[in-house]
C-alpha cells in the first residue's frame, strides 16, 4: 500500500526547524501568528486528567460579545503528534475563523504511539463535549459547533461529522464505541454542526487512489490500527469517514489540492462524490496548484470560501 507519510515527518521534525518554515508553511506547520483576540486560554484540560495529549488552546475574537459560535480545529500529523495546537494552521484557518467572529479551540490529542483508534475520536468528542459543558465560562454558543481539520486532523473532522449522532457502529466484524468516556461532561452531546476538510484521508481502504508518497513498510494507518489491510480490513473501513455517511450528516466542506503527492485528491473527490449522493449539503475546492497545505491551499479565496460556508449552515 502506498503511504501517507510527510505529514508524519513533519510531525516529528517541524517543530524543531519551525523557524526556519516559510510564511504558511508546508502543511499545517508555521511560524508563530500574531492572532488579534480579545482573550486566550492556553493549555486547557478538556478532559479532567494530567495529559498533555488531552489539553486545547482558546482564542475569541478580538470583537467582544457575550458568546461566539465554536470552530475546533484539528491539526495534522498523520496521528503521530500528541502535541501539536500551538503549530497548526494558526495564521491561515485559525486567523481567518476569528476574524470572521468564531471562537477556535484548538486542542492536543491521543497519538497512534499513545492509544489505537478510535481513542482519537474520543478525544475530540470530549471537546466538543467540553466546549457544551464549559460554555458560560469561555464565551462560547453551544448551538453551532464546526471540526475542521488538516490532513490527519481532516481525517477526524471529518469522521466527527459523519458519525455526529452516533454513539457506536459496526463495520463487519468491528463494533466500534465512537463515544468514549472521557471528562466531567459525559452527560453533554458531541455531535457537531459543520465540519471543514482540509486535505484529509477519508477511506483508509484507498490510500493508494492516486500517485502519492511511499516510505515504509508500515503506514500511519497500519500503526493506528495495529494491523495490516489485507488481515483486517474491516478496521480500515471502521477507520475511514466514508464508511458513515448518511443523509444525516451535518454540512461538509472539502479543500483538496490536485498536487497533493500525500493524501492523493481522489480521496477528497470521493468524499465530495458520496456525500452528495446522500443528500448531504456540502462543497468541494480542488486547487490545481495545491499540495499537501502550503500556500495554493491556504490562499485568501479559500479561506474565505470555508468561512461562508460556515456562515451559511449558522444562518448568519
Amino acid at each position: 500500500m502506498q503511504r501517507f507519510i510527510s505529514s508524519c515527518v513533519l510531525s516529528l521534525f517541524g517543530l524543531i526547524t519551525l523557524s526556519a518554515q516559510p510564511a504558511g508553511g508546508f502543511g499545517g506547520v508555521q511560524q508563530k501568528a500574531t492572532l488579534e483576540t480579545s482573550q486566550e486560554w492556553k493549555n486547557v484540560n478538556y478532559a479532567g486528567d494530567d495529559q498533555t495529549y488531552h489539553t486545547c488552546d482558546i482564542y475569541l475574537p478580538k470583537q467582544q460579545k457575550d458568546s461566539y459560535p465554536v470552530v475546533i480545529h484539528i491539526y495534522g500529523s498523520a496521528w503521530f503528534n500528541n502535541n501539536g495546537k500551538g503549530v497548526a494552521d494558526l495564521g491561515t484557518i485559525v486567523r481567518a475563523l476569528l476574524n470572521a467572529g468564531y471562537a477556535v479551540v484548538c486542542p492536543n490529542h491521543r497519538s497512534s504511539m499513545d492509544a489505537q483508534w478510535p481513542a482519537q475520536l474520543h478525544d475530540i468528542r470530549a471537546v466538543v463535549r467540553f466546549v457544551r459543558g464549559e460554555a458560560g465560562k469561555y464565551h462560547f454558543d453551544p448551538s453551532f459547533i464546526a471540526t475542521s481539520g488538516f490532513s490527519s486532523g481532516g481525517h477526524l473532522a471529518s469522521t466527527m461529522a459523519t458519525t455526529s449522532g452516533m454513539k457506536t457502529a459496526t463495520v463487519g466484524t468491528v463494533t466500534l464505541d465512537l463515544e468514549g468516556n472521557l471528562g466531567q461532561y459525559t452527560s453533554q452531546p458531541s455531535n457537531v454542526n459543520a465540519a471543514c476538510d482540509w486535505s484529509g484521508p477519508v477511506d483508509l481502504t484507498a490510500m493508494d487512489c492516486g500517485k502519492h508518497i511511499t516510505m515504509g513498510q508500515d503506514s500511519p494507518e497500519d500503526v493506528l490500527l495495529k494491523s495490516k489491510i489485507d488481515k483486517e480490513p474491516d478496521k480500515y473501513r471502521s477507520l475511514s469517514a466514508v464508511e458513515y455517511i448518511d443523509k444525516n450528516d451535518p454540512p461538509v466542506i472539502i479543500f483538496h489540492g490536485e498536487k497533493d503527492n500525500v493524501v492523493p485528491v481522489c480521496q477528497g473527490i470521493k468524499f465530495f462524490e458520496l456525500l452528495q449522493a446522500a443528500g448531504v449539503k456540502t462543497e468541494a475546492t480542488y486547487p490545481a496548484e495545491g499540495g499537501h497545505g502550503g500556500p495554493a491551499m491556504y490562499t485568501e479565496e479559500n479561506l474565505q470560501k470555508m468561512v461562508n460556508f460556515l456562515n451559511s449552515v449558522k444562518g448568519k
